[in-house]
């Protein structure tokens, strides 16, 4: 039977315990609190990619050593590229870890929320060995889950783990939207990665969209329309019979 939610009474509050909150950054205290409940094997779940227009939201799962330092480590989006680069490589030499990505067909099929969740799911059955707590960023746990579970709103600033696993998702995702701008230049992907920057909505509207935009998101499907219609107001008309 899965777990949803964490199966005791955490040592903190995980509701005051924000990214909002004046926190110094993220600490093993989530990871604490989980050991003090029996658990052994924690894992930190964090995505990247919900809000672009294009290409797929990516999570990572990732299992940290017992005395895993590591500084500078946060929040993927409080750290620059460069020291991102830097820390994946050392997150990825020392840990244990899972990506897994949800690509634009299966998001419009279940929507960005539920491809997420799906996404968040995987990574952690993905894991090398059964894992006894997973830490989730948001506020919602993923059904399905082989092992215990706390939601953690703003976990990427909260938690060692959870900013490990940011740090791993943010790096792969803007990796592959490289990939991406190599298949379709015109768009600019390595640039904004799929967001909607002004230079991107410009593409969007002068070119339609592409095979890797989400045809579920409203501007690319008023994107789509657009261009159809003005190529069908520029097929010239034969009068002559």
């Amino acid at each position: 039977m899965p777990f949803v939610g964490c199966n005791c009474r955490p040592s903190y509050d995980p509701q005051a315990m924000t990214s909002d909150s004046k926190s110094p950054g993220p600490s093993f205290a989530p990871e604490q609190a989980a050991r003090t409940s029996g658990a052994r094997i924690i894992c930190g779940v964090d995505e990247v990619g919900r809000g672009p227009l294009a290409g797929p939201v990516v999570v990572a799962a990732v299992i940290l050593p017992d005395g895993f330092e590591l500084p500078g480590l946060n929040d993927s989006k409080l750290v620059s590229p460069a020291l991102r680069e830097r820390l994946y490589d050392e997150i990825a030499a020392a840990a244990a870890f899972s990506v897994i990505s949800a690509p634009p067909k299966l998001i419009a099929e279940r929507n960005i929320l539920n491809a997420t969740l799906w996404a968040m799911r995987q990574a952690v059955l993905a894991l090398p060995g059964a894992v006894d707590h997973a830490l989730i960023d948001g506020n919602i746990v993923p059904k399905g889950l082989p092992c215990a579970a706390t939601a953690l709103v703003g976990g990427d600033g909260l938690s060692m783990s959870i900013a490990a696993a940011s740090i791993i998702a943010k790096v792969t995702r803007d990796r592959m939207c490289l990939i991406m701008h190599d298949e379709e230049p015109h768009f600019g992907f390595a640039s904004h990665k799929g967001y909607a920057a002004p230079v991107h909505m410009s593409a969007l509207t002068a070119h339609g969209p592409g095979r890797h935009h989400r045809m579920d998101f409203a501007p690319c499907r008023v994107a789509l329309v657009e261009k159809t219609s003005r190529e069908a107001s520029s097929v010239p008309v034969n009068l002559t019979r």
